[in-house]
């Protein structure tokens, strides 16, 4: 699977390849620092999956889901959003704004599979 992890923290980037990592889930990670460098790989790149925080330094998460999914060419691309943003307020702008799914950080294994079936079925 080919998955873009956009995160300014390497710490988290880590976090998300250990847990496919953990689930023996074969992965090739694309990694991002913010949502600009993020939207510069995806021209590259063909994710199917990308897991996306949302506060980050030149791009948010946010506006990069909305850019995303204002291109044609993405719009059934899963995007989870991995963030500590806990604000039901946020949970719904980003659900409203094309968001797949929504995980509160810190993920775990455990619950990346539950969405990873959830989207793409059994794992």
């Amino acid at each position: 699977m080919i998955v873009m992890v956009v995160d300014d923290s390497s710490f988290m980037r880590n976090s998300v390849k250990n847990c496919f990592a953990e689930l023996q889930i074969p992965c090739i990670a694309i990694e991002a620092t913010d949502g600009e460098d993020a939207l510069v790989k995806l021209g590259d790149t063909k994710p199917e999956l990308i897991l996306l925080d949302w506060n980050m330094p030149k791009l948010l998460g946010i506006d990069f889901l909305k850019r995303v999914r204002a291109d044609s060419r993405y719009k059934s691309l899963p995007i989870i959003m991995v963030t500590s943003e806990s604000s039901r307020l946020n949970i719904i702008e980003a659900l409203k704004s094309g968001a797949t799914d929504y995980i509160l950080k810190p993920i775990t294994a455990k619950l990346l599979k539950e969405k990873l079936t959830y989207i793409f079925g059994a794992f």
